[in-house]
């Protein structure tokens, strides 16, 4: 990731009693990194940066405080794009295809309301990988997310509410005022859920000729990571799972491909469709049972499936134990 995700820690960790330079130099990054706009370090170690300057200068609202020292200027050449964008929407869209230049861990995506409200959508903040983001780095990123948005659309913009995927860090009431609205934590995402209209809403001050401008930058030297086929299919699958339909035909209309064509790559690769959505589910499976207490019938929903007789199947083949009896254990991550 870009290590400008960074900026503000090393004088956020001085201001709270800490040493910042020498905090980030036991993890490999230099306050002229963080100061850079083209320096890049390892995610894994942002991450664990960040929890550890948490725990050691016992203030768990850090990733609250930092994202509340940031703006757009830390996204680098994608900030530009965004600023310029017509309406909330495409900056929304432009995020999605471009966010791998500041971190190609994460992702941002615009999916039904999590609470099923009529009229309200959810913008999701999500890793890449299977595995969890760190508290910290969930905080930092959502709370930048939010910030972003107040930015563009000048000023609140009809916040529903905050789900967060982790026990609150600090006390809920720094939450409440840091959102300025309901905060959630347990849930299976980070999610702002927002009026189904906002993304129709224009940003302030955009300019069309800088977005096409600043967006023809970002094509031309930064190209789509290369993936493979089942690589992308897994990563369509993450973020459609439980929100859009998640049949081969689904997947292959994102791709632009036909399903059977899509099947024999998938072959080539010595993968296919049916093995990929399976290990989706089983990770999100696990996910949503041993962290978060949904009840059953909502967690067989979210995985993509009918009935809950079909997730407690699946479970048993994959772990061994019924839902319930996984939940109680909890123990380790998954297999």
């Amino acid at each position: 990731m870009r290590a400008a995700g960074l900026r503000g820690l090393p004088a956020l960790v001085d201001s709270l009693g800490g040493d910042g330079p020498e905090l980030l130099a036991r993890f490999g990054v230099t306050c002229a990194a963080v100061e850079s706009d083209d320096a890049v370090i390892p995610a894994e170690a942002a991450g664990l940066l960040l929890e550890s300057a948490a725990a050691e200068l016992a203030c768990p609202d850090l990733g609250l405080r930092l994202a509340g020292s940031q703006n757009t200027s830390v996204l680098g050449p994608l900030a530009l794009a965004i600023e310029n964008a017509a309406t909330l929407g495409e900056a929304l869209e432009t995020t999605r295809r471009y966010l791998f230049v500041h971190s190609p861990a994460l992702t941002v995506a615009q999916i039904p309301d999590p609470s099923g409200r009529p009229g309200v959508v959810g913008l999701l903040y999500r890793g890449t990988d299977a595995e969890p983001l760190p508290p910290q780095v969930v905080d930092v990123g959502l709370g930048l997310f939010h910030r972003i948005i107040l930015l563009l659309h000048g000023g609140p913009y009809g916040l529903r509410s905050v789900h967060l995927p982790h026990p609150a860090l600090a006390p809920a009431e720094a939450y409440t005022r840091f959102f300025g609205a309901e905060v959630r934590f347990g849930r299976p995402d980070a999610v702002l859920r927002v009026p189904g209209g906002l993304t129709s809403a224009g940003v302030r001050g955009g300019n069309q000729v800088l977005r096409d401008l600043a967006v023809a930058y970002l094509a031309g030297h930064f190209p789509q990571p290369g993936r493979s086929t089942a690589e992308r299919v897994r990563m369509l699958l993450t973020q459609a799972l439980g929100s859009s339909p998640v049949e081969v035909a689904a997947v292959a209309r994102r791709l632009r491909t036909h399903p059977r064509t899509l099947q024999r790559r998938l072959a080539a690769e010595g993968a296919s469709f049916e093995a990929i959505l399976d290990d989706v589910r089983r990770v999100a499976a696990y996910r949503l049972i041993t962290r978060t207490d949904l009840p059953f019938t909502q967690v067989t929903a979210m995985v993509g499936m009918a009935e809950q007789s079909a997730l407690s199947r699946a479970v048993r083949r994959w772990y061994g134990v019924t839902p319930r009896a996984l939940r109680s254990r909890a123990a380790g991550p998954p297999r």
